[in-house]
């Protein structure tokens, strides 16, 4: 299923904020016509928002009624609507709904207070007002949930704001411009107890939290954590002086920098390779040592997510035959499981979401990595033996997993036909 950037006004390709183009189907005829939005609750969970929000929003929008809680998961919406023109509503609630009115970042969390409708912003942190004169914020202040209880999708957005926050403020300093909207978890590990950067999940945390609690004699209602931390612009800049020269570079000032400038590396790698992939007529008259020395220029060429932009960009249609000839210079910079995990990632946004045409070929595409010495069976098999939501969504990573289970079971055969032969020589 193909996926859009969550502010269809973003074009850049390594926005990181992705949800599934709305689907939907008309059942019915007569008066008894309906629109059954297939997947509507996928796309909810990616706004980080209740599926009832939305539904309801259409309803008012398009003067309809509609079900907003589905036993069944059918969301419906009574008339006939063509998803193209519900795709244009839904724009209108994340702006409504979802973006910051500041930074316009969709990784808000809803606070209800005084019969007013908040908007936490997890990455400015700025606090903004939904407009209460919509119909929808009527009601969203009657269905707001018990004092004391967050919702499933308040709960969501805090934790892919922690996770955004960790990943920003890793060791080794690097801006995340290529995870897949929302919460990440390592590629073949466990996604409930670790993330690639080593840290703890949010379940591990919220142990911890617990438990430290109780022993302090915390009254049952969490006390609102008050910042202390200068975040003004001027104080933002003076910090940023005082940082080496490879935090700099990934520093995003606000007023400077947003998610669509020029101002990270990873991003304006990916972009110096399309541009100039254009400007030649092909991605395959832009030269390795060209791409390596742009990457060394930035200072990313042994990063490990320059890989995750280099398998989304290197690349076409031809791909099978794109391989062997990149194999040299893919070698020098693939230096780690790390590595070889990050391009397995940006792989896998690439056949995913970019070229869905090429999910058939997933297993050929593997065999050319393993065959060049690229990808280790190791990493291959943990990455094929489980899905993961890091760089695409849940549904396209099984699809793309899916596809690649002839090459896993070469891989399982290879192994054993291998074993099987060193015991008959002994």
């Amino acid at each position: 299923m193909a996926n859009v950037n969550i502010r269809r006004d973003v074009s850049d390709p390594f926005y990181r904020y992705k949800m599934e183009r709305l689907q939907s189907k008309v059942e019915g005829k007569g008066n008894g016509i309906k629109t059954v939005i297939v997947n509507l609750s996928n796309v909810a969970d990616q706004l980080a928002r209740p599926p009832s929000y939305v539904i309801k929003y259409f309803g008012f929008e398009l003067g309809a009624q509609t079900n907003i809680d589905p036993k069944d998961d059918r969301w419906i919406i009574n008339g006939a609507h063509e998803a193209s023109k519900l795709q244009d509503y839904l724009d209108g609630f994340i702006n409504k709904f979802v973006l910051c009115k500041s930074c316009k970042n969709p990784e808000t969390v809803v606070n209800i207070k005084d019969g007013r409708i908040f908007l936490d912003c997890k990455a400015c942190g700025r606090i903004t007002e939904a407009d209460l004169r919509h119909k929808l914020s009527s009601f969203i202040l009657k269905n707001a949930p018990k004092k004391g209880k967050k919702d499933k999708s308040t709960k969501k957005a805090e934790r892919r704001a922690r996770k955004e926050a960790e990943r920003n403020g890793g060791a080794d300093g690097e801006a995340n411009v290529n995870g897949s909207p929302g919460d990440s978890n390592s590629d073949g590990g466990n996604d409930e107890d670790e993330d690639e950067e080593g840290n703890a999940s949010d379940d591990e945390l919220t142990r911890r939290i617990n438990a430290q609690a109780a022993e302090l004699n915390e009254p049952e209602e969490a006390k609102e954590v008050e910042w202390t931390v200068d975040m003004s612009e001027e104080a933002i800049k003076a910090r940023a002086k005082d940082l080496p020269d490879d935090l700099k570079r990934a520093l995003v000032i606000e007023g400077e920098e947003d998610d669509n400038a020029e101002g990270n590396p990873y991003d304006t790698l990916g972009k110096w390779i399309e541009s100039t992939a254009a400007e030649k007529g092909s991605i395959t008259k832009v030269e390795d040592v060209e791409i390596y020395m742009k990457a060394k220029e930035l200072g990313i060429e042994t990063k490990h997510r320059t890989l995750t932009v280099l398998a989304q960009t290197l690349f076409d249609d031809s791909i099978l035959k794109e391989i062997e000839p990149r194999a040299g210079m893919l070698k020098k910079m693939i230096t780690s499981e790390r590595h070889e995990k990050a391009f397995l990632g940006g792989t896998e946004r690439f056949v995913g979401t970019e070229k869905p045409n090429l999910i058939p070929q997933v297993s050929g595409i593997l065999l050319q990595y393993y065959q060049n010495d690229l990808i280790s069976e190791e990493v291959l098999k943990a990455w094929g033996g489980k899905a993961s939501k890091k760089y695409v969504d849940i549904s396209t990573s099984k699809k793309v997993r899916k596809s690649a289970e002839k090459f896993i079971e070469w891989l399982e055969t290879a192994e054993s036909d291998e074993e099987e032969s060193d015991d008959d020589s002994e």
